[in-house]
């Protein structure tokens, strides 16, 4: 299933901010900071990307109730995904 990329561009805004504190986090590491501040950071972004995933999932499902003549993935399909996601 291909997904509409205009819906899509709240998952890209949010994937671009967890790109960024990954970058933040590396700099973090390079510059010596404490295990504390290093971990706070990666759990922001595990959950940034974890949200970027429940979000396309949710626009998927969203599309298959609206037009399931076209679109061909089942609900077993989407519950695969969601379940990689936990």
């Amino acid at each position: 299933m291909e997904l509409n990329p205009d819906e899509m561009q709240a998952v890209v805004k949010r994937l671009k901010r967890a790109q960024g504190q990954i970058g933040g986090i590396i700099k973090m590491i390079d510059d010596g900071r404490p295990c504390q501040d290093i971990v706070t950071q990666l759990a922001a972004v595990s959950k940034a990307l974890d949200r970027a995933g429940f979000a396309t999932i949710s626009l998927g499902l969203r599309q298959c109730v609206a037009d399931p003549e076209h679109n061909t993935m089942d609900i077993a399909a989407m519950e695969k995904l969601f379940l990689s996601l936990a």
